[in-house]
């Protein structure tokens, strides 16, 4: 009987807290992104009998030094590699403070139903107990597994799988910090099986109005979000609506702030800078005309997006259109 053939899967680093150093093992401390892609492959047992890997350095940085730059390149290496009929599957690592906005991104730009994974470390490569040799194991695993098309980005930490929209980084220490709080976990790998849960039911790139060429050429929309809190006042609101196209509240509880805060976020509407209403609270939905009338203020309702991924789909939305009826379509649409 023939041996099966293994998957070859292109492994993309980006850097991230999976390829930090400490300066000894004693430190909290370390530098992010300071090994490279195979000094991480090289780390974890029994990934040549797992699959063939193509291993690429796209960057070197810690999350929280992530840019649009960098996007554009990450996305558009991947989308080259999903029309490259010779590789079964793609994973990213990368950092794990703004991974979850990098997952959102690529699943509306990229146009492939190939499996995309995305993997990250809450400690670094030469912590004891680092977590990112297991965490990437599973991430080339799953990568190399049919059940993984067509479901759009996919982020494993922890043996558990998410779906790109609704993964979430609840907590800034400990192997267990990313959750997907509104549908849950999309399922779970045990050895080198994935066992999903569900399917996903959200729009996703092959289904996508957005793509990477919308990225070649183009200066990115600023969008930034405003925090709300008690007794938040008007001043920051004004001067950011005379230098950005989009703004998302990071809202109290339903997507609410104060009321000089809402008077200036409708002043910001009426100058047509696009304001979206998200909330805070990590969890729940900001739905349209609830406490808050949109439709008088011009207002837009996030939906369960959180303010960080909201800030990513205005941005995309700004570059389609300045229209807030049709970037409310694109909130409720993905």
């Amino acid at each position: 009987m023939p041996d099966r053939r293994l998957p070859v899967i292109a492994v993309l680093a980006t850097g991230g807290t999976i390829a930090g150093a400490q300066a000894d093992t004693a430190s909290h401390a370390y530098q992010a992104g300071a090994l490279g892609v195979e000094r991480l492959l090289d780390a974890v047992p029994g990934l040549a009998q797992l699959a063939e890997i193509q291993a690429e350095q796209v960057a070197s940085v810690g999350s929280q030094n992530m840019t649009y730059a960098v996007w554009a390149t990450l996305a558009q290496r991947i989308d080259s590699l999903c029309q490259d009929s010779s590789v079964d599957g793609i994973v990213v690592t990368h950092g794990t403070d703004t991974l979850e906005e990098t997952a959102y991104f690529l699943s509306l730009v990229i146009r492939h139903d190939k499996p995309l994974v995305l993997v990250g470390a809450m400690r670094p490569a030469t912590a004891p107990g680092a977590d990112g040799p297991a965490n990437l194991f599973h991430a080339v695993a799953l990568a190399g597994c049919e059940a993984a098309r067509g479901r759009g980005p996919l982020v494993v930490m922890n043996e558990d799988i998410h779906y790109a929209r609704e993964v979430q980084k609840v907590a800034c220490a400990g192997v267990n910090a990313f959750a997907s709080p509104n549908r849950g976990r999309a399922g779970m790998m045990r050895g080198t099986h994935a066992q999903f849960f569900s399917r996903n039911d959200t729009v996703y790139g092959t289904a996508s109005e957005f793509s990477i060429e919308m990225l070649n050429a183009v200066t990115w929309p600023r969008v930034d979000v405003v925090h709300a809190g008690v007794d938040m006042g008007s001043d920051l609101i004004d001067f950011l609506a005379t230098k950005a196209q989009g703004l998302v509240l990071a809202g109290v509880g339903d997507g609410n702030a104060t009321d000089i805060a809402m008077r200036a976020l409708q002043r910001a509407a009426a100058q047509g800078v696009a304001v979206v209403r998200a909330s805070r609270t990590g969890t729940g939905r900001v739905g349209r005309n609830v406490e808050v009338d949109d439709d008088a203020a011009g207002f837009i309702a996030a939906g369960e997006l959180s303010p960080q991924k909201a800030r990513i789909l205005l941005m995309l939305g700004l570059l389609v259109s300045a229209n807030p009826t049709e970037l409310q379509a694109f909130f409720d649409r993905y």
